[in-house]
């Protein structure tokens, strides 16, 4: 699976984005998907991640209440909806997956072995 994010850009604090990160391959309903984000001069951090199956979502609690992630197998694409954006939640922001047997989810950088290029998200104050 290789997995090619978009959907990043510049919006003043208040506003909404809809991150996507589609891949490519036919395993893509066996993974476990995240997203983290990175902003200058800090480490990568995570953000929110979903099953396999989609029975589990857990977010980081800057972001709980504000972000939404769900995925569509069907389409081979995960989203990351973010609503009432702050300047700090300025990064660049990745997706990851890790296949998975079960249904766990991962909030570890390092449990997962396919990585996005990443998508500059700008909140302006």
């Amino acid at each position: 699976v290789q997995l090619q994010a978009s959907g990043g850009g510049s919006v003043e604090a208040g506003g909404s984005l809809r991150l996507s990160c589609t891949a490519s391959g036919r395993t893509f309903s066996s993974y476990a998907l995240a997203w983290f984000r990175q902003a200058p001069g800090k480490d990568r951090e995570f953000v929110a991640t979903i099953t396999r199956r989609s029975s589990i979502t857990y977010y980081r609690d800057s972001v709980k209440g504000r972000f939404t992630i769900s995925r569509d197998n069907a389409k081979n694409t995960v989203y990351l909806q973010m609503n009432s954006l702050k300047p700090e939640d300025t990064a660049v922001y990745y997706c990851a997956g890790r296949s998975e047997s079960g249904d766990l989810y991962y909030i570890r950088d390092y449990d997962y072995d396919v990585w996005g290029q990443g998508t500059q998200v700008t909140v302006s104050s």
